[in-house]
């Protein structure tokens, strides 16, 4: 088992470059940095976290094909890569359809979108002649890089629908799979094996990793606590079939949703109920944690990221994490 870390780049970029130094000390493998226009830009804060480390991973996680053109992706990438060879990962998958509404964006063809932006990365990356054909994208044969990438960068595709975990499963290096529970992770994993299997790949070509919502703590009570405001978001924004895979009521997450529009945090957070706490989030004391990990990876999980909130105090809960968690599966 590998563990990752997310970051969203909201604070300054110093406390973001920290965390990550603490991360890597402690024994984390990868750091995804989120890509959002309302957050800091995503490759400024991962050169500087490329500059502050020597042996974690780190990419973007993810990005998308409709703010940011593939070519310009791959030269993203590859020019971080120059800065920490061998160390990139580039984690793509459709976006957030509400933040590109926001800047005029229509979310067209994701499956193929996505599909098409993978090939054009790997394309650019190898410097591979020719142009590119797609629905979506197209290039002409002068679109090449006039530098060479020493070491290919593994694609990782964001993926929570069928027909993406199929595409991951078939196209992707790792597979970022937005989910906590064993039910979500273990129907997942279905469409992803079938995705292998169609592509005739092995499962274990794919790095599978379960992005979660993870909230630490030494006590039971201080980690839910913090996992509320993020699993109000995680409900509001769940489909139906999810919600009623765990047995939430549409219309409780429909009021959770109207809160949160309206800004009425009191309302929405208090709507949180512990089912909602145990379907959208690892949560717990790290005994919980491990236990529960432990059922990810008999899954099939090989990557366990752990999203926001993390914890109470963020240092505290990456410290707290890294030393009696992730020994647990490394020793």
């Amino acid at each position: 088992m590998r563990f990752g870390i997310e970051f969203v780049p909201m604070d300054l970029y110093w406390r973001t470059v920290f965390y990550t130094i603490q991360a890597e000390k402690l024994g984390y493998d990868h750091v995804w940095i989120t890509d959002h226009f309302n957050n800091r830009n995503v490759y400024v804060t991962l050169t500087l976290i490329a500059n502050y480390t020597e042996r974690i991973k780190l990419g973007p996680g993810v990005t998308n094909p409709y703010l940011v053109h593939p070519v310009m992706t791959a030269q993203a990438v590859a020019s971080l890569n120059e800065i920490a060879p061998g160390r990139v990962v580039c984690g793509i998958g459709a976006g957030d359809r509400t933040t590109l509404e926001m800047v005029g964006l229509e979310m067209k063809t994701p499956l193929r979108a996505v599909r098409e932006a993978v090939e054009i990365i790997r394309r650019m990356v190898a410097r591979e002649k020719g142009g590119y054909e797609g629905r979506v994208f197209r290039t002409t044969g002068g679109a090449r890089f006039n530098f060479k990438v020493q070491q290919p960068i593994p694609i990782y595709i964001g993926a929570q629908g069928p027909k993406m975990l199929r595409l991951a499963g078939s196209l992707g290096d790792g597979v970022l799979i937005n989910a906590s529970h064993p039910d979500d992770i273990a129907e997942a994993m279905k469409h992803v094996r079938e995705g292998v299997e169609r592509a005739g790949r092995s499962l274990s070509d794919v790095d599978v990793a379960a992005y979660t919502s993870l909230s630490v703590a030494e006590k039971e009570k201080k980690a839910r606590k913090a996992a509320i405001p993020v699993v109000a978001f995680i409900v509001a924004g769940s489909p139906p079939q999810i919600l009623e895979r765990h047995g939430i009521p549409v219309e409780a997450a429909e009021g959770i949703k109207r809160a949160l529009a309206e800004r009425r945090w009191a309302d929405a957070f208090g709507a949180v109920t512990d089912e909602m706490i145990e379907a959208f989030s690892i949560c717990g004391t790290p005994e919980t944690c491990i236990e529960k990990i432990e059922a990810l990876s008999r899954m099939g999980v090989t990557q366990f990221v752990a999203g926001s909130p993390i914890g109470p105090k963020v240092r505290g809960s990456i410290d707290l994490f890294g030393r009696e968690v992730i020994p647990h599966f490394k020793d």
